[in-house]
């Protein structure tokens, strides 16, 4: 202690104040530091996810949102996925390219997480060009990932003849769409995938490696034709295509999140119980559909996303196999059918419908964190006298407290419905909630006090019009 009552430093220097010299400089530094100071990120991404099986209405919510974006983004998945827009009356198609392309005043980015298959990207420009005008200079608007890895012929060919091994197996396949998906993430993570970067590289490089792939796959099946010198010939010709449009996906996004203001959306392919790791395993597709993909595929860190919304179709819908606990395999799930035009846009596949499962819309809500929800395809449910709803699974008269992981014992899961009365009246001119039956008003509030997560639009109808939004 010293002599006049103030504390001393441990050199024995009186500090005339109480507190330590070396203690008070190290404070005093962090204070003049602007690196020191904690800071919001600048810019935030918005996210568009499915919360179910896939086909809830995602491009529906992706185009309202991409009116008004700067940026519209694809993190994961290929031309497995498949979203139907309409603008001006026309049906556009999408598969690869963001649904936000139609916006000519926004970038569209395809991101390192997405696998392409180059044939397909602009077979599906091709063909959306010749039904409308919404897609012209996509060229000048389109930026793909210089990491984003290559989806091959021979990949899609695998797909088909590993769905055939299965079925021969074990009498039941997994119901893939045979784009070629799930083999070129095989391929990424044994690490002899090829990228767009290799291909708008060094072509002879391009070309050695693409031969040992090949021939990989060759050993591997035997009965798989694979026309290399062709395919080589076709990949030099996009090699040329590409090259315009390939830009280092990490530093694009670095520079829209830290640069001037802008409205970045992502735009999620598949959905929550499709996801390789979440999802209703193994009956999923390859990549990570949930939010966690929205950062590995896109370079994006956790800090910058910014709202999550989960889009939720009015009742569910699954295509191929794979269990299903509110399936109705009957007149209601006809019904359902026929009236949403449930057909995969992907594979043309009749869907199967079902009574809306929201304990499987809550285990979404759990890993994704939504901030609110999108509500789609209200209008389907217009003729129904009643509408049931899943609340509660029950396995051998037991309550499960969890959606399970285990599929064998999903699909034996008793469902516990709430029936809750329809309104018998159509809700297709409804422009906001106060003009929808007050039956499906209390439909919307039951399932916004199930989950604990607000509804924020509700469709009711195919155009972008017919999106009310609540708030």
């Amino acid at each position: 202690m010293a002599s006049d009552g103030t504390m001393a430093n441990g050199n024995g220097r009186d500090t005339g104040d109480g507190a330590p010299v070396s203690k008070r400089q190290r404070f005093g530094a962090a204070q003049d530091s602007p690196l020191r100071t904690p800071k919001e990120p600048h810019n935030k991404v918005t996210v568009v996810l499915g919360a179910q099986w896939g086909d809830e209405g995602k491009g529906k919510v992706v185009d309202l949102l991409a009116m008004d974006a700067d940026i519209v983004c694809r993190c994961q998945g290929g031309n497995n996925a498949g979203h139907t827009v309409v603008v001006d009356s026309v049906e556009y198609d999408f598969h690869l390219l963001p649904s936000g392309v139609l916006n000519k005043k926004a970038v569209s980015f395809i991101g390192n997480g997405v696998v392409i298959h180059l044939p397909g990207l602009f077979d599906e420009a091709k063909k959306n060009l010749e039904k409308g005008k919404g897609l012209q200079g996509w060229e000048e608007r389109l930026k793909i990932s210089d990491r984003a890895h290559i989806v091959f012929n021979f990949h899609q060919a695998v797909d088909g003849l590993q769905e055939q091994q299965r079925e021969q197996q074990e009498g039941k396949n997994l119901g893939t769409t045979k784009k070629g998906i799930g083999p070129a993430y095989s391929s990424k993570a044994a690490r002899n995938g090829l990228r767009i970067c290799d291909l708008v590289s060094d072509f002879k490089v391009f070309e050695e490696k693409f031969r040992m792939l090949a021939t990989h796959f060759q050993m591997m099946y035997r009965n798989l034709n694979v026309d290399i010198e062709a395919e080589l010939q076709q990949l030099k010709i996009y090699a040329e295509k590409l090259r315009p449009l390939v830009t280092d996906g990490v530093y694009f996004m670095h520079k829209a999140l830290t640069g001037p203001s802008k409205r970045i959306l992502v735009e999620g392919a598949n959905a929550a119980l499709l996801d390789i790791d979440f999802g209703t395993y193994p009956f999923v597709t390859s990549s990570n559909c949930t939010v966690g993909g929205v950062c590995t595929g896109l370079g994006v860190p956790p800090s910058h996303v910014g709202r999550v919304y989960g889009v939720v179709k009015a009742y569910t819908t699954r295509v191929g196999v794979g269990a299903f606990p509110t399936e109705q395999d009957n007149e209601t799930g006809d019904l359902l059918q026929s009236r949403g035009r449930e057909f995969g846009v992907t594979t043309g596949r009749r869907r199967r419908c079902g009574w809306l499962d929201l304990i499987l819309v809550r285990y979404a809500h759990m890993v994704n964190g939504f901030s609110a929800i999108a509500l789609t395809k209200l209008d389907i449910l217009d003729t129904l006298p009643e509408i049931k709803v899943g609340v509660a699974y029950e396995v051998d008269g037991h309550p499960l407290p969890s959606f399970p992981a285990n599929m064998d014992v999903l699909t034996r899961v008793t469902v516990e419905y709430k029936t809750l009365p329809g309104w018998q009246c159509s809700t297709e001119a409804a422009r906001s909630f106060d003009e929808l039956p007050s039956q499906a008003q209390n439909y919307i509030r039951f399932i916004e006090d199930f989950l604990q997560v607000p509804v924020k639009w509700v469709g009711v109808g195919k155009s972008r019009e017919s999106m009310i939004k609540l708030f």
